[in-house]
C-alpha cells in the first residue's frame, strides 16, 4: 500500500501525537547538556488545568477590592502565605469557547473549534508548546506533558493532555507518577549501543519516507495538500527529536539527591500531590523547563469521598454537589500550598529559588456549569516578571486569555508577536 494511503497517514499521525514541535531548533543546535552554575536561572512554566470549573459565586475575590489590597476568598485561604506571590485575574475568557464539556481542549490554545468550513473540529498550537521551542531547546525533555489516568475520556474534551502541537494535534501525557517517575529519573537499561542502533533505524524509516514524499504527484486537490502537508510537518518533528535524542544518549539521568522512592498507583489527591513533586524534582535537575498537568477530576472529587462525577458536582446548586465542590477548591488551594512550599525551598546556584524564576498558571476554561467567560485564572511565581500578589479585574469582560498567554511568552523572554486571539498583553501584569 502506498504511504500516502488514508489508512497510513491516520496511523502515521496517532503515532506521532506524543511529538513536541521543535522547528526552532536547527538540526546542528540540537540541544546538549549545560551546567546552570555560573548562569541566570532558567525560565520555567509551569500550566495546571483543574477542569470543570470551581464553585463561582465564592472562588473570586470582591471586585471592589482590586490591586494589592485584597482579601482571599475562604475557599483559596490555605494560600494565604503565599498571597504575596498570588495573583488572580477576573474577566479573561476564549471568545470562541461554546462547549462547556470541552474545556480543557482549548484552554492552552484558544482555537475556534469550527474554524475549519466542514469539520467539527479544530485545534492549534498550546502555548506551552510555543513556550518549549525556546525554553526546552537546552534540556533533555523539551516538554513534559502530564495528565490523569484516562485523561481525555473525563468529560472535559478531547487530548490526552493539556498540550497541542503546530498541526493542532494532541501531545500525549504521562498518565502515572510511576510513568512518569521512569521517564524522567529511572537510569536506561537498554546497551548504548542497542538505542544508537534503533534512532539509526528510525533514521532509515525517515529517509524513506521523506524519498517518497517527493515523488508524489503534486497534483493533489486542496485537502490532500493539506494532509500531506501535515504528514511532512510530523516528518520535521520527528527528525529534530532523533537528533535531540542523539546528542543526550551518552548523558545519564540526573537525580535529584533527595528525590522520593518509586511511587504506588495514587489516583486523585494522593496523585496530584505527587505529580506536584516530580514536577520540582524534574526542575532541580533541569530535566525540563515547560510543564503542563491536565489533573485529575473524577478521581479527584472520589478521593475526597464524593460519590458522584465532577461533571455531575459542576452542575451545583446546593446541597451536596455544592458541597463537594466547594471541598474540590479548598484542597486544590492546600495543594497549590504545598507545592510553591516546595518551590520555594529548592534553591538555585545563585541563592534564589526555583519559584522566583517559574511562571505557574493554575486554572480552567470554565466558570461553573456551563458557564464560559470569567474564566478561573491564579498565577504565581516570577519567571515571567509579573508584579504578583493582585487582584486584577479587566474593564472588557471579554478580555482574551490568550493576552494573558501572550503576556507570559514575552514576560519570559520568548519573542511572540501574538498568540491565539490575544489583543495585546496585559499592561497591569508589568506595572510595578
Amino acid at each position: 500500500m502506498s504511504i500516502f494511503s488514508r489508512r497510513f497517514f491516520l496511523r502515521s499521525s496517532s503515532a506521532l501525537v506524543a511529538l513536541p514541535f521543535l522547528e526552532s531548533l536547527k538540526m546542528a543546535q540540537a540541544a546538549s547538556p549545560r551546567a546552570i552554575t555560573g548562569e541566570a536561572p532558567p525560565k520555567r512554566m509551569v500550566f495546571l488545568g483543574m477542569g470543570f470549573g470551581v464553585t463561582a459565586d465564592i472562588w473570586y475575590p470582591d471586585v471592589e477590592q482590586t490591586g494589592s489590597d485584597f482579601k482571599l476568598p475562604r475557599i483559596l485561604r490555605p494560600l494565604e502565605r503565599h498571597q504575596k506571590d498570588v495573583s488572580i485575574i477576573q474577566n479573561l475568557m476564549h471568545q470562541y469557547s461554546a462547549d462547556g464539556h470541552s474545556g480543557s481542549t482549548f484552554w492552552l490554545t484558544g482555537a475556534n473549534r469550527y474554524a475549519v468550513p466542514g469539520q467539527n473540529f479544530f485545534n492549534s498550537i498550546s502555548v506551552d508548546q510555543v513556550a518549549a521551542e525556546v525554553l526546552g531547546e537546552q534540556t533533555r525533555f523539551t516538554s513534559i506533558q502530564l495528565a490523569a489516568l484516562g485523561a481525555k475520556n473525563d468529560g472535559h474534551g478531547p487530548g490526552g493532555s493539556l498540550a497541542w502541537n503546530r498541526s493542532g494535534k494532541p501531545v500525549a501525557g504521562i498518565e502515572t507518577p510511576v510513568a512518569a517517575f521512569h521517564k524522567m529519573f529511572s537510569s536506561e537499561k537498554t546497551p548504548l549501543s542497542q538505542r544508537q542502533r534503533l534512532l539509526k533505524d528510525q533514521r532509515s524509516v525517515l529517509d524513506t519516507v521523506l524519498s517518497e514524499a517527493k515523488s508524489v504527484n503534486r497534483q493533489l486537490n486542496k485537502t490532500d495538500g493539506q494532509k500531506l502537508d501535515e504528514y511532512l510537518q510530523s516528518i520535521r518533528e520527528i527528525e529534530v527529536r532523533l537528533a535531540k535524542e542523539e546528542k543526550w544518549l551518552h548523558i545519564d539521568k540526573k537525580v535529584p539527591a533527595n528525590l522520593i522512592s518509586e511511587p504506588g498507583e495514587l489516583e486523585g489527591v494522593a496523585e496530584i500531590r505527587m505529580m506536584y513533586d516530580l514536577i520540582v524534582a524534574a526542575m532541580q535537575v533541569d530535566a525540563s523547563r515547560v510543564f503542563t498537568y491536565r489533573m485529575p477530576v473524577n478521581s479527584m472529587i472520589a478521593s475526597l469521598g464524593a460519590t458522584m462525577s465532577a461533571h455531575s458536582m459542576s452542575h451545583y446548586s446546593k446541597g451536596e454537589r455544592r458541597v463537594v465542590s466547594e471541598k474540590r477548591d479548598v484542597t486544590h488551594a492546600k495543594l497549590l500550598a504545598e507545592f510553591f512550599d516546595k518551590l520555594k525551598a529548592s534553591k538555585e546556584p545563585d541563592g534564589s529559588s526555583l519559584f522566583d524564576h517559574c511562571a505557574i498558571t493554575f486554572g480552567t476554561n470554565l466558570s461553573s456549569v456551563h458557564t464560559l467567560k470569567n474564566c478561573p485564572t491564579l498565577i504565581a511565581g516570577g519567571g515571567a516578571g509579573f508584579k504578583q500578589g493582585r487582584h486584577l479585574v479587566m474593564k472588557n469582560p471579554k478580555t482574551p486569555l490568550c493576552n494573558l498567554w501572550l503576556s507570559t511568552l514575552r514576560g519570559a523572554g520568548i519573542a511572540a508577536e501574538s498568540f491565539g486571539d490575544s489583543t495585546g498583553v496585559i499592561d497591569e501584569l508589568f506595572e510595578a
